[in-house]
């Protein structure tokens, strides 16, 4: 068995900190996107709105079609264009919205591209199978189905107990050498070291399309600002923001059942669940 550390409230407010006088956009963090796809734009939308909302001052969507057009309509004040060279790049998001099987030549060389670089990156969805081999500091963020191929790529063997995600976790975490964010009900977070933190502020409201979208858009943020906190611990403070963030915005505090949310809300909701942290 692995031992697994339980993220608490406390854990997650002292990753988060207010602006100072002398903070400017670039010094609130600087995150870049590569997400979304004509298909699926709103996971653009999503992830970019959950960046701003967490607190990022610069955010930068890198990407074309349907998807930047969604992002520009939604929050104009995103920086969209492929030149990334002349601005400074705190973390990026990858892979949220889009299908590998669909990916183009070009597209993989720029994935592979940000993967090799000195920025940490966040590799969700469908660039998941181009995490291994990064170069660059990377926390992958895969759903249970997509954590399942993620070991069957790294020829990984199932456990007899199916049940101790935890030790599943903290193995893959070390084959990819890199940290690991396993989502669920209880979402867990293995580092390349073997350690594991459990998260547990979800409410079963947030089981809802899109969610994972804007968990990635608030890792981005929170990498940008804590670059010298190991990542794995900043995406157990993502995490817990991400569900209480999801309480607020579905009633679902103080003991009561709550009501149906979308994720939006769940973006919507953050600057008041980081409010409520920093008070």
């Amino acid at each position: 068995m692995v031992d697994v550390r339980e993220w608490s409230r406390a854990d997650t407010g002292r990753l988060l900190q207010a602006p100072a006088a002398t903070d400017d956009k670039y010094s609130r963090g600087v995150v870049a996107l590569r997400t979304g796809s004509n298909e699926y734009p709103g996971a653009a939308v999503l992830g970019v709105e959950a960046a701003w909302r967490t607190g990022a001052g610069f955010v930068r969507f890198v990407g074309g079609g349907r998807a930047a057009d969604a992002v520009i309509a939604r929050r104009p004040e995103t920086v969209a264009a492929s030149d990334t060279g002349r601005t400074q790049i705190d973390s990026w998001v990858i892979g949220s919205g889009t299908n590998a099987a669909e990916r183009t030549p070009d597209e993989e060389v720029a994935l592979r591209t940000i993967l090799s670089g000195s920025a940490p990156v966040v590799v969700d969805a469908g660039a998941l199978d181009l995490a291994l081999g990064a170069t660059a500091p990377v926390l992958v963020t895969p759903h249970a189905g997509e954590f399942a191929r993620l070991r069957a790529q790294l020829r990984l063997r199932d456990r007899a107990d199916a049940a101790d995600r935890a030790a599943d976790a903290a193995q893959t975490a070390e084959a990819l050498g890199a940290a690991v964010l396993v989502k669920g009900s209880t979402t867990l977070v293995a580092a390349s070291d073997g350690t594991v933190i459990s998260v547990s502020s979800a409410p079963s409201w947030l089981a809802t399309a899109g969610a994972g979208d804007v968990l990635a858009g608030i890792l981005g943020a929170l990498i940008a600002v804590n670059p010298k906190t190991p990542i794995a611990e900043v995406a157990a403070a993502g995490a817990w923001l991400h569900g209480y963030a999801a309480r607020l915005a579905s009633g679902a505090i103080e003991g009561r059942v709550g009501h149906p949310i979308v994720a939006l809300d769940v973006a919507e909701a953050l600057p008041t669940a980081i409010g409520d942290l920093l008070s």
